[in-house]
């Protein structure tokens, strides 16, 4: 199994950016999918997440109303849209896979990670 995170990068106070999620290894349409963010010396953050149909998402209280979650089960791709970044969304992001949409939003226990991609936004 593999998630590959990428479009990352340095971006301005304001900027927006677009982050993806390819997964392949699984039945994609049976795994929620979420992101996650990391800052060193810090707990990992619960960011967004989307289910297995796309039908519910979820968003981290940090983000909520600049973010948005999709997904393309053609391309096996969740799509994270960040909108009006700023400093202190700065951090690595993760992408993640689980079976238990809630156990992801709630405790951040998913069955896959992949690697992260960093998103740096200055002032």
């Amino acid at each position: 199994v593999q998630l590959q995170a990428s479009g990352g990068g340095l971006v301005k106070r304001g900027d927006s950016l677009s982050l993806s999620c390819v997964v392949s290894g699984l039945t994609f349409r049976s795994y929620a999918v979420g992101w996650f963010r990391q800052v060193p010396g810090k707990e990992r953050e619960f960011v967004s997440a989307i289910s297995w149909n796309g039908g519910s998402t979820y968003f981290g209280d940090s983000v909520k109303g600049r973010f948005r979650i999709s997904r393309d089960d053609a391309k096996n791709t969740v799509f994270l849209r960040m909108n009006d970044l700023q400093p202190e969304d700065t951090a690595v992001y993760f992408c993640a896979a689980a079976r238990a949409l809630m156990r992801m939003v709630r405790v951040g226990e998913c069955d896959y990670w992949g690697q992260g991609t960093q998103v740096t936004v200055s002032s």
